[in-house]
């Protein structure tokens, strides 16, 4: 997914410092049973959807995950667990998979059955529905032709065996595919209700069910609170703790401590200075994410950045940790690669780390100058000028303004920063109006590939049109000959990873992290760095 902000997926990212608001206790009273259960959470912005098909944001994917569940579920460090389907099995060709499910309900008391996966997978594929995220179903059969209007919607490569047997057929062996769908654009929905509010659907707590360990007890559309309760109806409702949750959205970092401070919020974000003085906190926590912010570099425009030479130069003038310390101040951390660390992980070894090329992403200021000036003379010049492009944020401004100072080290280049409109730059980035510009990718699942496939020289995210048949064969091999073997996919990878850093496709600049503070009393909480970010199914408040 590209980042845009600190809510939004699907698009070109900022380069900004997270700016997260937080939240009080909803203005709606809780009950004596949830009293001393009831969790204060904060989010960056109103929440805008809860259709399944239709949502694209981080705060509606954080209410889904929580409000609803899949044929599996992502929890703790990625690992996948059994959500509706308590097992499944797959082909040995990797190409069909078996969902066994459970027998579970809906809020309303409905059974949540196979065709309920069938009826949502299929409506979000529809073009008529004009789902953004219906690329995400890309690996089950017929997806991609039926998005296209050239099949109709019953060719999906989903059937319902039964009330409780979900098969699904792929156009090929996808080894994250049980990743996919533990992701909330995955999950079911119920035909009935969605058919019983028509355009309603979705848009208030009261016009949808919910399969998940809460349910949305309280939400207008357009309310900057809202409020979860435990589903009595969740098939493993004993085990989840808390009983409410209340959301409410504020904007200024400040009074978002005062009211951590004061009590009346259990987390809070920190932005700006706030990072640096809480640091030191027994609350103070560092979440990583897997979005990786890197430069893009356009080689059809300009022979200059053509040369590697001159590539690897301006990726080595860099001092990442200085902008991570000195900028930034939360959380995040210089990029090894453009592959996110914690992402993956084979036999005990980080995929970061397996596939880093040190240089590529380290400051080496004698080196760079060196091959600055070797990149001038095998062009034919005596100086160089580009423009830098970035947002016109605040934070984007001040990344710029680093990136400028920087660069300024190297012997006869001149920079010129260029902050514009998000929309203007992303329209810039995607038509190659661009010397370099500065972007970021988060994965929709965790698995390398999120990224690498990226890369590709027909890859319409390959805004720098960087080239390499070596890197293309490794990609071609993952989702192909490779697909269904373990071992030589993540091989694949690995390959295709150092093969892009050794040329400096593009330049890793840093992963997003975000520095929060949780009250001691908070247990429980699952973060995974991909998707939804939060799952409060095991999340309690201690005595």
């Amino acid at each position: 997914m590209r980042i845009n902000s600190a809510v939004k997926l699907g698009t070109v990212a900022t380069f900004a410092a997270i700016v997260l608001a937080a939240c009080g206790s909803s203005s709606s009273s809780s009950t004596s049973a949830a009293k001393g259960q009831t969790l204060k959470w904060m989010e960056a912005s109103a929440l805008p959807s809860m259709d399944i098909s239709k949502a694209t944001d981080q705060v509606s994917g954080e209410t889904m995950n929580n409000t609803g569940e899949g044929l599996l579920r992502i929890g703790k460090n990625n690992k996948l667990t059994p959500g509706v389907a308590k097992s499944y099995s797959k082909s040995k060709d990797g190409t069909v998979y078996t969902f066994n499910l459970r027998k579970s309900k809906w809020s309303n008391g409905d059974p949540v059955t196979a065709q309920n996966f069938v009826y949502s997978w299929q409506r979000t594929v529809n073009p008529k529905t004009a789902s953004q995220y219906a690329y995400l179903l890309a690996p089950v059969k017929n997806a991609d032709a039926i998005s296209k209007g050239k099949q109709p919607v019953s060719a999906l490569g989903i059937k319902a065996q039964g009330k409780y047997k979900v098969v699904v057929t792929l156009t090929k062996a996808t080894a994250y595919f049980p990743s996919l769908v533990a992701s909330p654009t995955f999950f079911p929905q119920n035909a009935s209700v969605a058919k019983k509010y028509g355009s309603k659907y979705a848009t208030t707590a009261q016009a949808n069910v919910y399969n998940g360990p809460f349910k949305l007890t309280y939400w207008t559309g357009t309310s900057d609170n809202w409020s979860m309760s435990k589903n009595a109806n969740y098939w493993n409702a004993k085990n989840v703790k808390l009983k409410k949750i209340n959301f409410k959205t504020m904007k200024d970092p400040q009074t978002a401590l005062s009211q951590y401070q004061s009590g009346k919020l259990d987390a809070t974000y920190l932005s700006g200075q706030q990072p640096k003085n809480y640091k030191n906190s027994k609350e103070y926590v560092e979440r990583k994410s897997a979005g990786t912010f890197y430069l893009e570099l356009n080689e059809k425009k300009d022979s200059m950045l053509r040369n590697k030479h001159a590539r690897q130069a301006l990726s080595m003038a860099i001092n990442r940790n200085q902008f991570i310390n000195k900028v930034l101040e939360d959380g995040s951390t210089p990029a090894k690669g453009v592959v996110a660390t914690g992402l993956a992980s084979y036999k005990g070894k980080d995929f970061t780390d397996v596939a880093n090329v040190k240089s590529a992403s380290t400051q080496n200021l004698m080196q760079a100058k060196k091959l600055w000036k070797q990149a001038l003379k095998e062009t034919g010049r005596k100086s160089y000028s580009l423009t830098f492009m970035a947002d016109d944020t605040p934070a984007g401004k001040n990344a710029a303004e680093f990136i400028q100072s920087q660069w300024a080290k190297l012997p006869n280049l001149k920079v010129t920063n260029q902050n514009l409109p998000f929309k203007t730059r992303l329209s810039r980035s995607q038509n190659g109006q661009f010397d370099v510009v500065a972007t970021a990718w988060g994965a929709d699942f965790p698995d390398p590939i999120s990224f690498l496939q990226l890369f590709t020289s027909d890859n319409a995210y390959n805004n720098g049109k960087w080239k390499s048949a070596a890197y293309d064969k490794d990609i071609a091999n993952v989702n192909g000959k490779d697909a269904n073997n373990e071992s030589a996919r993540w091989n694949d990878m690995v390959n295709a990873q150092k093969t892009l850093l050794n040329d400096q496709g593009v330049i890793p600049f840093y992963q997003q992290g975000k520095a929060q503070l949780v009250k001691s009393n908070v247990k429980g909480l699952i973060y995974f760095p991909t998707g939804a970010n939060w799952d409060f199914s095991k999340t309690y408040i201690a005595k």
